[in-house]
């Protein structure tokens, strides 16, 4: 699958207005985005450490998946994202391997990036997101 970099790393918060402030004001590292995918119940807010972002994710929904994963195992690190090129190409690929997909094709992600996702049940655990950059 060759990923170019970790994308970023998605935790499950209860509240951006609570968590926000962690990132800012004890990491050290301002939020540049907020921002609600209406698709996936969320809203989310980004942060920048070198090419990784946090996005942090709130529940828009109970019944949404990040609402339901905080419902069932609290606050956490929810997923981990990696970059990749060739994002359909790529599902298919570990598809073939024998890996579950969430989603069979390419979806529209936060940021404006194409997604796809990996179930846990085949990841050891692990929510998996491939992300690509539709605009490089």
């Amino acid at each position: 699958m060759k990923p170019s970099h970790i994308e970023h790393i998605g935790i499950a918060v209860k509240s951006l207005k609570d968590a926000i402030p962690f990132y800012e004001e004890v990491i050290g590292i301002k939020c540049y985005a907020v921002e609600e995918v209406p698709e996936q119940k969320v809203k989310t807010a980004f942060f920048k450490v070198g090419d990784t972002k946090i996005e942090l994710l709130e529940s828009t929904d109970p019944e949404g998946p990040v609402g339901k994963f905080i419902e069932k195992k609290g606050e956490g690190v929810h997923h981990m994202a990696f970059a990749v090129e060739g994002l359909a190409d790529k599902l298919l690929l570990a598809e073939k391997r024998g890996i579950q997909l969430i989603d069979k094709t390419p979806r529209k992600g936060a940021e404006g990036l194409n997604i796809g996702f990996l179930h846990p049940k085949s990841t050891f655990g692990v929510l998996t997101e491939l992300c690509e950059n539709p605009n490089k």
